[in-house]
C-alpha cells in the first residue's frame, strides 16, 4: 500500500520543504514553492516482488582497452556541428537553452530538414505550437520540402509509444521540455517534479533505441536554464543560444559536452530565411569600427578552439556624483573593478572621479583574464584622448600586482590578427615562450611564416602599456612619438612614475 506525501518543490533550485514558506533555504528565491503530491510506500509495508529482489552482479572493466571514437550523425551545419563536436552522438541527449524568440525553434527546424533530406527519420514534437505554426515557419523558412515528422503532443507515455513503432527515429526534438509531463507523477506540467520524471523517461528511451535527442529548455531572468539543475546532469551536452534584439547574429555556446570540446560557440545571422552561418566572425564582430575614436581597442580572444578578434569599447567621462558609475556589457563587472584598482595603483591613473563605461561591441560577451590588456589600453586611452593604433590587437592577463602575464594559444590569437590585416600585437613578454611550447606540444614547428609580417610589443608591467598610450598624444602617430617616450608632462593621469624600459621596444614575434 502506498499514501500520499505532501510536499513543497522550490521551482527554482529543486529543494524540498515540509511545509510552504515564502522564501526558499536553498537559493534563497522568494514565492517559488509549489505544492506537489508524491507517492510513497507505508512503514513496515512491502511494495510488491521488487521491493524483495536482490542485486546482481556485473563485470568490472581496467583503464585499457579499446575505445573507438562514437559513431556521429553530421547536421550539414558546419557551425552547429562545431558546438556538437562534430555531430550528434547516437544515444546523445542534449538540452538548448535560449531566451523567447532567439531563433532556436528556427535554427532546429533548419537541422531537422538537413538530415530529414539526407534520409534520415526525424521526429519534431512540440509542446508549445500547433502543427499547423510549424508548418508556416517552414514555408517561410522554404523547408516545407523535407520529410519531417511533425506532432503537437505533451504526453511523454504517448510520444515514447509513437516514437516506438516502426524505423527508429534518428533525431527527436523536444519542444520544450518544460511543456511535457507524465502520468506517472501527480502535478502540474512545467514544475520540478515533472521537468524532472519527464526528462528521465525521455532519456532513457533515446540510450535504448540510439536516437539523438534534443531537448528545449526555457530560461529564467538571470539568463539560466529554467527547471531544476539536476536536469543539466543527466543530458550528454548543454548549450545556450545567446543573441540580442538589437543584433542582427547569434552564438550557440556549448556549456557542458561529454563528447566534444566545451566552450565551442557557433556564429549564426539571422536573416529572412533563417539562421546563416558565418564563416569569418572575426570579421563581422569588427565590421563598422570607428579606428580614429580614443577608447576602443581590438582584442585576440579564445572561444574554445576558435579564435575572435573583437572591439573593446570604453568611455571615460568626470562623474558628477558622490560614487562614480560602472557599467559594463559583454564583460565581467569584477575583472573591469581589478584593472580600475590595477591602474590606480601601479599606472598612476586616475579613475577614482570617473564614470566608467565598458562595452564589448556586436554583443559579444568576454569572460576569460586574456581580455585584461585590452580592456586596459581602452580605459587609459578614452581617458587620453589618444586613439590606439588601427592595425594593433591586444592580448594578456593583469596581476594585482602590476604585472601582464601570458595567456595560452598566443600563436592562435596572433594568427587570427595578421589574417584580418593586423600588422602589430600587444602581449605579455613570455607570449613568444608560450608560442614554441604550444607549438612542440602540437608537433609541429612554429615559423613566422605563418603569421605573415606580424610584430608584437611586450608589456610586462601595467606601466609600461600606459607609457606607450601616452607617448604618442592626441593626434600623433606612435613613430612620429617615439622621442617622446621618457617624457613625463603633465597628463589626465596625474603623477606617474617612470615605466621600466623592458619590452618598450618593438620586436619581431621570434
Amino acid at each position: 500500500m502506498a499514501r500520499a506525501v505532501r510536499q513543497f518543490i522550490c521551482q527554482v533550485c529543486g529543494a524540498s520543504q515540509p511545509r510552504w514558506q515564502g522564501k526558499c533555504d536553498a537559493c534563497n528565491s522568494w514565492n517559488s514553492l509549489v505544492e506537489e503530491g508524491l507517492t510513497a510506500p507505508v512503514s513496515g509495508a512491502a511494495s510488491g516482488p521488487a521491493s524483495r529482489r536482490k542485486g546482481r552482479t556485473f563485470q568490472l572493466e581496467g583503464l585499457q582497452g579499446d575505445s573507438a571514437e562514437p559513431p556521429r550523425l553530421p547536421t550539414g551545419m558546419a557551425e552547429l556541428d562545431r558546438v556538437t563536436g562534430g555531430g550528434f552522438v547516437r544515444g546523445s541527449v542534449v538540452l538548448i537553452g535560449g531566451d523567447p524568440g532567439i531563433g532556436k525553434s528556427t535554427l532546429l527546424i533548419q537541422a531537422c530538414a538537413q538530415l530529414a533530406r539526407g534520409g534520415h527519420r526525424v521526429v519534431y514534437i512540440s509542446g508549445e505550437e500547433a502543427v499547423a505554426q510549424v508548418r508556416l515557419r517552414a514555408e517561410r523558412l522554404k523547408l516545407a520540402d523535407a520529410p519531417v515528422e511533425l506532432a503537437s503532443e505533451t504526453n511523454v507515455e504517448d510520444i515514447i509509444t509513437t516514437l516506438s513503432q516502426g524505423q527508429a527515429p534518428r533525431l527527436v526534438v523536444i519542444d520544450s521540455i518544460q511543456t511535457m509531463w507524465t502520468g506517472a507523477i501527480d502535478s502540474a506540467p512545467g514544475t520540478v517534479t515533472q521537468v524532472r520524471g519527464s526528462a528521465q523517461n525521455l532519456i532513457r528511451f533515446a540510450k535504448t533505441s540510439g536516437a539523438a535527442l534534443i531537448l528545449v529548455g526555457h530560461v529564467t531572468k538571470d539568463g539560466q536554464i529554467a527547471g531544476p539543475r539536476v536536469v543539466e546532469h543527466m543530458v550528454d551536452a548543454v548549450a545556450s543560444f545567446e543573441g540580442e534584439s538589437g543584433h542582427h547574429f547569434r552564438i550557440l555556446r556549448a556549456v557542458k559536452n561529454r563528447f566534444g570540446p566545451t566552450d565551442e560557440i557557433g556564429v549564426f545571422e539571422m536573416t529572412g530565411l533563417g539562421l546563416s552561418q558565418v564563416s569569418n566572425p572575426s570579421a563581422l564582430f569588427l565590421a563598422g569600427r570607428d579606428v580614429n575614436t580614443p577608447g576602443t581597442a581590438v582584442l585576440a580572444a579564445m572561444e574554445g578552439t576558435r579564435p575572435l578578434l573583437v572591439e573593446v569599447q570604453a568611455l571615460v567621462a568626470p562623474s558628477a556624483l558622490g560614487t562614480p558609475r560602472r557599467a559594463v556589457v559583454g564583460f565581467d563587472s569584477s575583472r573591469l573593478s581589478m584593472i580600475i584598482a590595477v591602474l590606480e595603483a601601479h599606472g598612476g591613473v586616475r579613475l577614482g572621479q570617473h564614470d566608467v563605461y565598458l562595452n564589448v561591441a556586436g554583443g559579444m560577451k568576454i569572460t576569460e583574464p586574456a581580455a585584461d590588456l585590452a580592456a586596459a589600453a581602452a580605459l587609459v586611452s578614452s581617458l587620453s584622448g589618444c586613439a590606439l593604433p588601427p592595425d594593433t590587437a591586444y592580448f594578456g592577463e593583469i596581476g594585482l600586482s602590476g604585472s601582464v602575464r601570458p595567456v595560452v594559444q598566443a600563436t592562435t590569437r596572433a594568427r587570427e590578427a595578421a589574417k584580418l590585416g593586423f600588422k602589430r600585437v600587444v602581449s605579455p613578454p613570455l607570449a613568444q615562450e608560450k608560442t614554441r611550447q604550444e607549438a612542440a606540444a602540437a608537433g609541429r614547428e612554429d615559423k613566422p611564416a605563418d603569421r605573415g609580417a606580424l610584430r608584437a610589443d611586450t608589456v610586462s608591467h601595467i606601466s609600461d602599456l600606459v607609457a606607450q598610450i601616452a607617448a604618442a598624444g592626441p593626434g600623433k602617430s606612435r613613430a612620429a612619438s617615439a622621442d617622446d617616450a621618457t617624457r613625463d608632462a603633465a597628463t589626465p593621469y596625474g603623477p606617474r612614475r617612470a615605466a621600466p624600459s623592458r619590452g618598450r621596444q618593438p620586436a619581431d614575434w621570434e
